[in-house]
């Protein structure tokens, strides 16, 4: 049996664990062949194939980003997508696939699934916001890189007595913002899920400066303000339909010192939250789910996403996770107010 890989949508910290261990569960156990489909689903389109042994894997497990390359890529925006797909997979004699990525690479997942390919997901994104898993590899990273940001901008806020506005990343969730915010003892959260009050941040600005602390706000990309419109840089979309964010990280910097009276500062962390080397609990996770994701290959098990629930691997229906985002629970952000102002 020849198995294909794919990553798909934004690198993350991760990727490479679970093609490492598809690969050596896959040849060692199974007797599998691989190979992998170079940049994507873009690589699916244009046959760029390439082969997977246990030598091309070696070493990769700590390393970030994807020996595989990615895109953001979505094929039925081109022509006969599902037909060229289905070609370059016969082609390499491919017989199933195994797609690693987020809800745009899962969603083109469950819309080739139903038109006859046979293929296992894995969910990836350091969001956190894939439905069904408990988790997704990824996201411990960038909450570590972000908490670490935070802690060594308290010194310099400090030293100025300024407020620092971190923007992280979040389209549609608060989980990176959340983790990081509390971890980092951040005074301010704000979240997708919630729009915020501006004049109830200042507020709490203010009462940080009353007692001689300087503020750090903590404001996820997709944060917008109440009855407002997301704040963007940029208005271009990409082939899944999604502008690229950022900007509300300096426009709630400048709104804070003509509100305050006071100097505000914005960092925004951006891409460095995606890079580099993954968390001891990111290999782990993937590890896991490149494992699962191969047995459900060799059970035949196909049209379905490995998801952690507590600390057990499951299997669950690939269709049954399109357009549900994985949202923080207002309980859950409400929990964390006190810490606030």
């Amino acid at each position: 049996m020849k198995v294909g890989v794919l990553t798909g949508g934004g690198d993350c910290p991760g990727l490479n664990a679970v093609i490492r261990s598809v690969v050596r569960k896959g040849i060692q156990e199974y007797g599998f062949d691989f190979v992998g489909l170079r940049d994507g689903w873009l690589g699916a389109l244009q046959g760029d194939v390439v082969p997977l042994d246990i030598s091309s894997v070696r070493g990769i497990l700590p390393r970030g980003g994807t020996i595989l390359g990615s895109s953001r890529t979505n094929p039925f925006k081109h022509e006969d997508a599902v037909q060229r797909v289905k070609d370059t997979l016969a082609a390499h004699q491919v017989d199933a696939l195994i797609v690693i990525g987020g809800e745009d690479t899962l969603g083109v997942a469950a819309n080739l699934s139903q038109q006859g390919v046979n293929l296992v997901g894995v969910p990836k994104t350091i969001d956190n916001d894939v439905s069904g898993t408990d988790y997704t590899f990824g996201f411990d990273t960038a909450v570590g890189i972000a908490t670490e940001a935070i802690d060594r901008l308290h010194t310099t806020a400090e030293s100025h007595m300024r407020t620092l506005v971190v923007e992280v990343m979040g389209r549609h969730s608060g989980w990176i913002a959340l983790h990081a915010g509390v971890a980092g003892g951040a005074n301010v959260i704000l979240i997708p899920e919630r729009p915020f009050d501006i004049d109830q941040v200042c507020a709490w600005v203010k009462n940080r400066f009353k007692i001689h602390y300087a503020p750090i706000v903590v404001a996820a990309e997709g944060a917008v303000p109440i009855e407002g419109q997301m704040i963007l840089k940029d208005r271009t979309l990409d082939e899944f339909g999604h502008v690229r964010l950022s900007g509300i990280g300096e426009w709630l910097a400048q709104e804070i010192e003509e509100r305050t009276g006071t100097d505000a500062r914005t960092t925004v962390l951006g891409h460095v939250q995606r890079g580099g080397t993954p968390s001891a609990f990111d290999r782990w996770l993937a590890t896991r789910f490149g494992l699962h994701a191969v047995d459900a290959v060799k059970d035949g098990d196909y049209g379905k996403l490995v998801a952690l629930r507590g600390t057990r691997i499951i299997r669950i229906p690939l269709d049954g996770t399109r357009a549900k985002t994985k949202l923080v629970d207002p309980s859950l952000y409400d929990e964390f107010e006190v810490f606030f102002g």
